[in-house]
């Protein structure tokens, strides 16, 4: 009897002490860290002669530059460029703010934000890099502009630059980082070393734009944003399925695939300018125009030279094709546009062939991931050699803010949109 009370008591305890321990709390789930995807980019190179800025305006100065963003984000960081240069370069101090307008130099005090570089106000970039800046917890809403102010003590030991940037930048002398204005201050058309803006966001990605002039954006407006990936950009924006995708123009006026010309070929800075941008998943290739135009813009070439320069064309675009498949990288061809009566190039019905052999092997399937025939959206349908003349900016090379418009509106956006996983077989 006695054991049974004490096999009693024993029981009791038991459920006792187990009614009195917690139960396990519900494991903590830490949200997934959000995705940094490039929002602003532009392609660097050394400035030509004209170009470049005298060492006396890069010495005790402030430079601001205004660029407009693409996709927007809970957090931003900015990526300044020494890619060019043959020493290390160090900058005294970067401030970014909210742009009034574009073509202005006032910015609203109130964002004011002062960057750091490993929690340091100055960095010294070594050369032939890029540095990224602190992460900065200020929302940045898509299709803004951000004024990036740097103070240059002294000048770079060589410059490294956007000639082509269709936007105005302004040299103050002294510290005039947090200035809320800069007038009388030194205005230029370019972007000097400065590179990049990143977002961090929930999810996204980013799609490169590798090309010329025509899509650096010569023959639209200054300060107007008004190239063909803007008018990308915006369209992105609009969609909700595409929100969270960032466009980065890295177009170099006067680019080639092939040689040097103004900046490197496209094969050369492929790496740079497309592999090493952040979150890219999309590449558009629109370049050869200024390979073809080349070859006989001083003189006749042999039919077998006008051959061998289309077959390494070809030969180009298909290492693009293999160097982005190989990061994961989806690369859509875009057709090379008519530029019949170019007077800079002064094509003949070679030159025309020889586009054609090209653009039909854009077109061919199997090539690129898909094809934007820019050419069947801007030619003249009479005149399939030129551009449409409601498209023109007047040069017969390059598309007006209209022929840009009409350029964004035929990318399918559906290139872009989450794709189902295939098995690799």
């Amino acid at each position: 009897m006695k054991r049974r009370i004490g096999d009693l008591v024993g029981w009791m305890v038991a459920l006792a002490l187990l009614a009195a321990t917690p139960a396990p709390a519900a494991p903590v789930v830490s949200p997934p860290p959000p995705t940094w995807v490039g929002s602003w980019a532009s392609a660097q190179q050394i400035p030509e002669p004209r170009n470049a800025l005298p060492d006396q305006d890069l010495t005790d100065v402030t430079l601001r530059q205004v660029v407009r963003l693409s996709v927007g984000g809970d957090a931003f960081r900015v990526r300044l460029s020494n890619a060019f240069g043959v020493a290390p370069l160090r900058l005294a101090a970067v401030h970014v703010a909210r742009a009034i307008a574009p073509g202005s130099a006032q910015i609203d005090p109130a964002t004011d934000k002062a960057l750091t570089f490993s929690g340091h106000a100055e960095v010294t970039i070594p050369a032939g890099a890029d540095y990224l800046s602190d992460p900065v917890d200020v929302a940045v809403p898509p299709r803004s502009d951000l004024a990036i102010s740097i103070r240059f003590e002294a000048p770079p030991a060589q410059q490294t630059s956007h000639p082509g940037s269709r936007a105005t930048s302004w040299i103050a002398r002294g510290d005039q980082v947090a200035a809320t204005d800069l007038p009388g201050a030194k205005t230029v058309q370019h972007w000097y070393q400065l590179s990049g803006v990143d977002v961090a966001r929930p999810s996204g990605a980013s799609i490169v734009t590798l090309g010329d002039s025509i899509t650096d954006g010569n023959g639209t407006t200054t300060n107007g944003n008004n190239r063909w990936t803007d008018g990308l950009a915006s369209r992105l924006q609009a969609d909700p399925r595409t929100r969270g995708i960032g466009v980065l123009n890295l177009g170099i006026g006067g680019n080639r695939l092939l040689l040097d010309g103004l900046g490197p070929n496209a094969l050369a800075r492929f790496d740079r300018d497309v592999l090493a941008q952040t979150a890219v998943r999309h590449l558009i290739v629109l370049e050869g125009v200024n390979d073809l135009g080349t070859l006989t813009r001083d003189q006749p070439v042999s039919p077998q030279a006008h051959a061998d320069l289309v077959a390494r064309i070809i030969a180009a675009y298909e290492q693009i094709v293999l160097r982005a498949r190989q990061h994961g990288v989806r690369v859509y061809g875009a057709t090379i546009l008519p530029y019949g009566q170019s007077g800079y190039y002064h094509p003949d019905a070679q030159n025309e062939q020889d586009r054609q052999a090209v653009n039909a092997w854009i077109r061919a399937p199997g090539h690129f991931d898909a094809v934007i025939d820019f050419d069947k959206v801007m030619r003249d349908p009479a005149r399939p050699e030129q551009l449409l003349a409601a498209y023109d900016s007047g040069d017969h090379l390059h598309p007006s803010p209209a022929g840009y418009a009409a350029m964004a509106g035929a990318i399918e956006l559906e290139l872009f949109t989450p794709r189902p996983t295939q098995a690799r077989r």
